[in-house]
């Protein structure tokens, strides 16, 4: 992508990003070594919390590292985007629900330091660059855009209802899920529906890319985490019909992500043999 249609971000910004990555990579350790990563967590968690967390933040790490692969505008302007949505909900629901957390711990301290560390720059960099518009890409056709505004709704309204009444939402999820999770929880959704409408709106090839990757992993894992959490607990019960609605939902996520990386990789390959 040109230079001026997207400029590469400051050195700042993007240590600043290595240094998320780093403490994403402790967070994906809840997926994948939860045994090791939960005890030191900053908040008690259950299996099943656990590993869907460290599915979405496995997602949220893939997503950094393409910010600092490509290190400009584009992905950039759709990574700051849903970063910023996610770091403010989940700060605002941790500061409201203080009494889940530990502060003679060093995690605790940790948390609040990352994610509004991770809110304010994000929202100051982001408003420092808004009036600066998105880099050229994809012009989707009339159903992708109808699918897509269908797709933010969706997301967005689901997020909305997980954030404000989350014991009625969260009622039919799979494993028991506490206020306090289901309103950590809204912020993955809000933030897919963040960056699915700015996609719309635009859709650069790299904002494409990154946006069918985050949700192919976040439907993946989240599906492939209940799995094997229950493998070893055996508490789901998987003929109930929340079950099945949470699987169809989160597996949506991720075929809807698939087809996203599909349209991208060919939109690169024709601009390859163009």
């Amino acid at each position: 992508m040109p230079t001026s249609d997207s400029p590469p971000f400051p050195a700042a910004l993007r240590l600043f990003s290595a240094g998320v990555i780093i403490v994403l990579i402790v967070g994906a350790g809840l997926f994948f070594a939860p045994a090791l990563v939960k005890p030191r967590w900053p908040w008690p968690v259950t299996p099943f919390s656990a590993r869907f967390l460290g599915g979405f933040y496995t997602a949220e790490m893939a997503v950094m590292a393409a910010l600092l692969f490509w290190n400009r505008w584009s992905p950039g302007r759709l990574v700051l985007v849903m970063a910023f949505i996610f770091t403010v909900i989940v700060s605002a629901v941790s500061l409201i629900n203080l009494g889940y957390f530990d502060f003679e711990r060093k995690a605790t301290w940790l948390w609040f330091l990352v994610y509004l560390a991770s809110a304010a720059v994000s929202g100051l960099f982001l408003w420092q660059a808004r009036a600066r518009p998105s880099a050229k890409g994809v012009t989707l056709n009339r159903p992708w855009r109808a699918y897509m505004v269908m797709e933010t709704a969706i997301l967005g309204l689901y997020g909305v209802g997980m954030l404000l009444f989350p014991r009625v939402v969260s009622s039919t999820w799979p494993w028991s899920v506490d206020p306090f999770h289901a309103q950590v929880y809204s912020a993955i959704f809000l933030a897919g529906a963040g960056g699915i409408y700015l996609v719309w709106k635009s859709a650069p090839r790299e904002e494409l890319l990154v946006l069918g990757l985050a949700q192919f992993l976040v439907g993946l894992l989240a599906i492939l985490g209940l799995v094997i959490t229950d493998a070893a607990v055996h508490r789901i019960d998987w003929t109930a019909t929340g079950t099945l609605c949470w699987i169809a939902l989160f597996g949506w996520i991720g075929v809807s992500g698939a087809f996203k990386l599909y349209a991208a990789f060919r939109s690169f390959s024709s601009q390859s043999a163009s």
